[in-house]
């Protein structure tokens, strides 16, 4: 019996360390508004903001970043690389908004964002 328990507890935690790369996708609905996170992706896409409120913060991160770099390219005169950054995070959102709105993305839990 107490061998077993180990092997249980070594499995877990063999499973545990593999979580940021292979996340354990539920089939429960996520309990944030399906709703609030279309209109948040659609009025505020390009600022992650979408991201933070189903708690993906790593996405979430990402789009604050692409937006500090287009500021920073756009502030030291290239234009061109900020017109650029600005573009492919648009894309991003509007793929994200895509998901969203077919019911196909997940929160930060892996939870699927339905009505």
């Amino acid at each position: 019996m107490c061998c077993a328990a180990y092997a249980i507890a070594a499995e877990e935690n063999r499973n545990a360390a593999k979580w940021p790369m292979q996340m354990k996708m539920s089939s429960e609905k996520s309990p944030k508004s399906y709703g609030i996170a279309v209109t948040l992706c659609g009025v505020f896409g390009v600022l992650g903001v979408h991201h933070f409120y189903l708690e993906d913060w790593l996405h979430g991160l990402a789009d604050v970043a692409l937006l500090i770099m287009a500021v920073g390219f756009a502030i030291q005169g290239y234009i061109g690389l900020a017109l650029l950054v600005v573009a492919i995070d648009a894309i991003h959102t509007i793929v994200i908004f895509y998901y969203l709105i077919v019911e196909k993305w997940r929160d930060g839990q892996g939870r699927p964002v339905t009505l």
